[in-house]
């Protein structure tokens, strides 16, 4: 049974309240989703990207709500509604009902849909570590932009939960990409964008700047503008947002999508703080942009030196 398959996996966590239960919960309800899309033939279009990306794929300790898409090409024909017949279908075939709503809207860009269930709550109540109200949903929000700015990498992962699966995901540099273009656009602050900004600095993820150009083209307070991201643009803007910032305030909703022992690391959270991360960020783009250059020119080196020698034995290049 399914719920079997569940409970086993929920042993696999360390869970130190409900909240992180509920968190738990939420994040196998998503994978099983995941493997249903990928049943219906969805990642032949799409790529999976976003904070859920993060958690399911890359270990990321932050848990998340949504499932975020973008198609790897424009499609503004796109139907989700296909995909989510196959997602419903699977879940009754496990005897779990699942309410699914397509909230898209014709003829926009973002096709959204809401998934919910308590079917999994009431199977699994008697067997979790703490007490759940088994009326209480469990809520999936899917989002799949369909007219994504150019320039997106992506490449095959594997789900291994609750079955193995392969899935398309956007790459780490393009993600980070997406991710830089929120925390300079969005029109309200979120204190999780800033959170996985530390963690994309840590691990040295590289920016896609082709993209990150065309989606500043196309979205936001220099949507038409053909700017040329530098460096030095990257440090001025975001130097400027993060000065701009109420930080007490943006970490609140940060809280309850982290672990217990994470969540002291947000009482760091101030200026400081985040212009000691931008300093680190921008530091690692000079040296892969020096990285880069010696790359080029060691390239360019070994052409003039094999035509050098090619020339000499009387060779034509």
């Amino acid at each position: 049974m399914i719920s079997d398959v569940f409970l086993e996996k929920i042993k696999e966590y360390q869970i130190n309240n409900e909240i992180e239960q509920e968190n738990i919960l939420l994040e196998l309800i998503q994978q099983f989703i995941l493997v249903s899309l990928a049943k219906a033939n969805f990642f032949v279009d799409a790529q999976f990207h976003g904070g859920t990306c993060l958690k399911i794929i890359h270990n990321y300790k932050r848990f998340s709500e949504d499932l975020d898409f973008v198609l790897k090409n424009k499609k503004p024909d796109f139907i989700l509604d296909t995909y989510l017949e196959q997602v419903r279908n699977d879940f009754l075939a496990e005897g779990i009902h699942i309410e699914v709503i397509d909230k898209s809207v014709s003829g926009k860009a973002l096709k959204k849909a809401f998934l919910k269930t308590n079917s999994l709550g009431k199977m699994l109540m008697v067997d979790l570590p703490f007490t759940r109200d088994q009326r209480k949903k469990l809520k999936v929000k899917l989002e799949v932009d369909t007219n994504p700015p150019t320039g997106s990498t992506y490449e095959t992962a594997y789900l291994n939960f609750p079955t193995i699966m392969p899935i398309t995901v956007q790459t780490l540099e393009s993600c980070f990409s997406g991710k830089s273009h929120a925390l300079l656009c969005r029109n309200y602050i979120k204190g999780r964008d800033w959170y996985d900004f530390i963690w994309y600095v840590n691990k040295k993820i590289r920016l896609n700047y082709t993209l990150l150009e065309s989606a500043l083209f196309q979205e936001g307070p220099f949507k038409g503008k053909k700017l040329k991201v530098t460096i030095s643009w990257l440090k001025k803007e975001m130097e400027k947002k993060i000065k701009s910032i109420d930080w007490n305030k943006t970490k609140e909703d940060v809280y309850r999508f982290l672990p217990l022992d994470e969540q002291k690391t947000l009482e760091l959270w101030n200026v400081d703080f985040f212009l000691y991360y931008l300093k680190k960020f921008i530091d690692e783009c000079r040296l892969e942009k020096k990285r880069t250059n010696k790359a080029k020119l060691d390239e360019q080196t070994i052409i003039t030196k094999r035509g050098n020698v090619l020339s000499c034995n009387g060779i034509k290049s």
